[in-house]
């Protein structure tokens, strides 16, 4: 199936590695021009050389901290340089750190605000003016937006606040035709996984592996997803194959997530 994404233009944060790599790796098979962000220059350099290589495409390198607004301003304006215009946006940053809820001060709260919905706001909102009529705007967020995870409460706080942005907005936006959706995550092979398993794991007294195999008994493919898996939902969502589908949250989560 052709997704009508060829010769768009998709601006992809956190692409280095991980899910948002998976969304530039589906994108870039699906034709499109990528313009990619990571914070560390040489990883998404990397990265980007890796997709250019592997599928011809045109992509753009960006150093760029998405919780830094000039950063993300100077992201956008470099975009707009290259090709006139934004199609597609993927919101997505690194997670907040795991623990109890109670044992975070004023400074961690705030980091947590300023990384995970403080820049999907910004990113929004700087990307939204320029963007093509008839756009897409695509949020990751957690299962945890779901059914709170142990240990991931600065993160279900605010990604569940990202799923209220997602609804406001597709109603805000829908004059404009920018439709806006959210991707959630279940079990997917990651290194942000490996770091959630090993907190849980020292909390409970138990290896990585124990953690990994009581995930797997709640997930009823029995597996882990892939980015792959991951990124051919969202190049969905982000192209006009999608284009009656705004204000909805669809879940990668290979039948995990139990509430209906």
């Amino acid at each position: 199936m052709d997704l009508g994404l060829r010769g768009k233009v998709a601006m992809i944060a956190a692409s280095s590695k991980g899910l948002g790599f998976g969304v530039a790796h589906a994108l870039a098979a699906e034709g499109a021009h990528l313009s990619l962000c990571s914070r560390t220059g040489s990883e998404i350099q990397a990265a980007t050389e890796r997709l250019t290589d592997e599928y011809n495409v045109e992509a753009l390198a960006n150093a760029c901290d998405v919780t830094v607004p000039h950063d993300i301003q100077v992201w956008v304006e470099r975009t707009v340089a290259r090709w006139g215009v934004v199609d597609a946006l993927l919101v997505n940053a690194g997670g907040p750190p795991a623990g109890l809820l109670l044992s975070f001060d004023d400074a961690q709260w705030q980091s947590a605000f300023e990384l995970t919905l403080m820049s999907a706001v910004r990113m929004i909102r700087a990307v939204v003016p320029r963007m093509h009529h008839g756009g897409a705007i695509l949020t990751i967020t957690s299962s945890s937006v779901k059914e709170p995870i142990e240990l991931l409460g600065l993160s279900t706080v605010m990604r569940s606040g990202i799923a209220g942005l997602v609804k406001m907005l597709a109603d805000e936006l829908a004059p404009q035709s920018i439709r806006v959706n959210n991707l959630i995550p279940g079990r997917v092979e990651t290194d942000r996984l490996i770091q959630v398993d090993a907190a849980r794991a020292a909390r409970a007294g138990k290896t990585a592996a124990d953690i990994r195999a009581e995930s797997l008994a709640t997930i009823p493919l029995n597996r882990f997803g892939t980015i792959e898996e991951f990124g051919a939902a969202a190049a969905f969502l982000l192209s006009p194959a999608a284009a009656y589908i705004t204000g909805a949250s669809l879940r990668v989560d290979g039948g995990m997530m139990r509430s209906i």
